[in-house]
Parts: structure tokens; C-alpha cells; sequence
């Protein structure tokens, strides 16, 4: 198959930030039920289209045991972009967020970051105001701030298609 694009985004972020159910819910439009841990990394892919041009979307979704950390440094060379994902009930989930940023940075270089707070439909169990977000964003020089719910599908596809307008901008 031809494509216009083809981008490598990696998915990082603790235990708790629901990448697997993000990228799942963007792939196949369904919130996983049954949750499962990330062991190493996982990759998935989907084909996308931005002004006009047709591009293949490449995530890696790397989970937080620290068995395979070792392994980060060599799957962030070649990425185009990154989501560093946390729960929005949890604050303890951003704890890493620098240490994230270092790795992504020395290894694949300026590439858009965007922040990404997970879980947004439990508004009522709230821990990370919207502002705390905005505000490590803007910091930290990351590219984009965007709250989504993979449950109720909230700004899923707002957030791939900022990823994809970001990147596409960034190197076209």
C-alpha cells in the first residue's frame, strides 16, 4: 500500500494512564472491558489522512514495568511524535512526567510532545485540575494539552487528529 506519510508516535505514561485502552478505542472505536497491563511494548497502527494525503499512523505503546526500560531509549529513535498519557485521578501518575521528557528528548530529538490526560469522564474523582494540565504543558514546552475518555470515546479523535495536524506541520 502507498502512502504519503508514515509516522512513528510513541505512547508512554504509568500503569495507570490507560494507554493500551486510548489506542484501542482509536483503533477500533471500543472501550476494552477487560484492561491488561502493557509487558514491553505494544505496536498498532491505522491509516489516516490529513489535507488531502493519505498516511499510515504507527503507535507504540510502551508499558511501565521497569524490567523493559532499558529497552525506551532505543524504541523512541525514529519517532516523529509522542503522547506522554496520565490519569486525571491520579496525581502520582504525572510523578515521571520530566523523567519521560528527558528520555523522549535525548533520544529522538525535538519531536511535538502532547500531554494527555486520560479518564476525563470521572470528572467527580478529579485530582489533576484541567489548569494543572494546560500549565505543565506550557512549562515544558510540549506541544498540546487534550483531555479525552476512552470509555465514553471523549476527544479521541480530536486528539489523533492534533497528532496528526501537529506532525504533519512539524515536517511537511
Amino acid at each position: 500500500m502507498w502512502y504519503d506519510y508514515i509516522w512513528k508516535v510513541i505512547m508512554l505514561g504509568n500503569e495507570t494512564s490507560g494507554k493500551t485502552p486510548l489506542a484501542t478505542r482509536f483503533l477500533s472505536d471500543i472501550f476494552p472491558e477487560d484492561q491488561r497491563l502493557t509487558t514491553g511494548v505494544d505496536f498498532y497502527s491505522k491509516t489516516t489522512s490529513y489535507n488531502e494525503h493519505k498516511g499510515l499512523l504507527s503507535f507504540w505503546v510502551f508499558g511501565d514495568d521497569k524490567r523493559f526500560r532499558f529497552l525506551l531509549h532505543q524504541y523512541c529513535k525514529g519517532a516523529n511524535g509522542a503522547l506522554f498519557l496520565y490519569n486525571i485521578t491520579n496525581q502520582s501518575s504525572l510523578d515521571h512526567l520530566l523523567d519521560w521528557i528527558h528520555v523522549i528528548r535525548e533520544n529522538a530529538g525535538d519531536i511535538p510532545i502532547i500531554l494527555v490526560g486520560t479518564r476525563a469522564h470521572l470528572e467527580e474523582k478529579r485530582a489533576v485540575t484541567k489548569e494543572q494540565g494546560n500549565k505543565l504543558a506550557q512549562i515544558h514546552n510540549l506541544s498540546e494539552f487534550i483531555e479525552v475518555s476512552s470509555k465514553t470515546g471523549q476527544n479521541v479523535e480530536l486528539l489523533f487528529e492534533t497528532t496528526t495536524r501537529i506532525i504533519y506541520d512539524k515536517y511537511n
